[in-house]
């Protein structure tokens, strides 16, 4: 039986591999700074000897969601590869399905479910975008930039990446650093594509000073309040024309489904980690195209393994606005793929070779490793 028409799968080994990079920039939100990344590399063996690999992209501490690189590390291994290990299975929703029971837990899923998409593509020699079902063949990338000592050193950024030839800059806002900042940064870009990112730091109290945005242009305000406010998200959309994109408050199509009928966004930032893996972000996506809401890609600085399967995602029809894909350079001197992401004129190639596209450079990985678990079936 061919790989198209349902060739059986079946995980033999795995390893777990903690790997941590220095950023070549630091980077700071509403809630913290960070100058490095512990992220989790999944590696998922079939009996062929073929590899697919996931990134658990989790942060260390929980700021920006619950989970952390250590409770990722418990789930994977306690919980998400054991179970399946050894089971045989023809799509990656399958094994979804097989951890339903955990709860939440995203971030860790995100990483099994991408390794297990990846081997997938690989026995059916394509590449991921191919078998997520996308189309397109480059990505337009945008950048985030985090909240800096000053504005002129924001404007330096900010620089630089416009001349890098990215079309889009987000920035991260918070109380005292929001309205200033974007006001400079306008005034210096008058036609940049612009738009600010609070990670849900605002509340209720603060709809006037939001409002206040909305006289500069911005492509979207995005999650300026916590997750499950959902209801004062629909308030500030109705009192403001610049578009709400939530990000946070979206783990599940269920949430999406809620969101939509109380009007609480009208972009969406789909992330394949905070959903669960490209399992649910494809659905996510295709549950906003329905309903005629744009989509974008964002990112968790992701090292290359978890950026080519972001792009992968972003080459679906639905993704119509600028995407957290840009080059392995802006945040690594040097990534875990060969060759490094690269964007040209803000522009990236979605992959065409099978699988991620790239080869995994594991010289680094185990340079940079500082944990390390193999898992195989239980021996009966």
């Amino acid at each position: 039986m061919s790989p198209e028409t349902g060739t059986e799968l079946k995980i033999v080994a795995a390893r777990l591999h903690r790997v941590r990079m220095p950023l070549v920039h630091e980077f700071q939100t509403s809630s913290h700074r960070k100058t490095f990344l512990d992220h989790i590399l999944v590696e998922l063996e079939d009996a062929s000897g073929a590899i697919g690999w996931g990134e658990i992209a989790s942060s260390s501490d929980p700021y920006y969601a619950p989970e952390t690189v250590e409770s990722c590390w418990h789930i994977a291994s306690r919980y998400l590869v054991p179970a399946i290990l050894d089971r045989p299975w023809t799509h990656p929703d399958q094994l979804a399905a097989v951890w339903s029971k955990v709860r939440g837990n995203n971030f860790a899923k995100a990483g099994v479910d991408t390794a297990a998409w990846v081997l997938f593509a690989e026995a059916r020699s394509m590449p991921l975008a191919t078998a997520l079902g996308g189309t397109r063949t480059e990505v337009v990338a945008g950048v985030s930039l985090g909240i800096e000592p000053t504005i002129d050193d924001l404007l330096t950024q900010v620089a630089a990446q416009v001349a890098a030839g990215y079309p889009r800059v987000k920035l991260k806002i918070a109380p005292g650093w929001d309205v200033e900042p974007v006001r400079a940064v306008r005034a210096a870009y008058s036609d940049l594509d612009l738009h600010v990112d609070a990670n849900g730091i605002y509340t209720a109290d603060d709809l006037k000073l939001l409002q206040e945005l909305d006289g500069f242009g911005l492509t979207m305000i995005e999650q300026p309040f916590a997750p499950r406010d959902l209801l004062t998200h629909a308030r500030l959309q109705r009192t403001i024309e610049t578009p709400i994109c939530l990000d946070e408050s979206i783990e599940t199509v269920d949430d999406l489904r809620t969101a939509l009928q109380l009007e609480a966004l009208q972009v969406l930032n789909i992330k394949v980690s905070r959903m669960g893996g490209l399992t649910p972000a494809r659905e996510a996506h295709d549950r906003a195209q329905a309903a005629g809401i744009p989509v974008w890609c964002g990112g968790m600085h992701e090292f290359g393994i978890g950026r080519l399967a972001n792009v992968a995602l972003s080459s679906l029809g639905g993704f119509t606005l600028p995407s957290d894909v840009s080059a392995s350079e802006k945040y690594y001197a040097r990534d875990v793929i060969e060759p490094a992401v690269v964007a040209v004129d803000g522009v990236v190639q979605v992959p065409r070779g099978t699988g991620l596209g790239h080869a995994v450079d594991r010289a680094l990985i185990e340079a940079n490793t500082v944990a390390e678990l193999a898992l195989e079936p239980e021996q009966e």
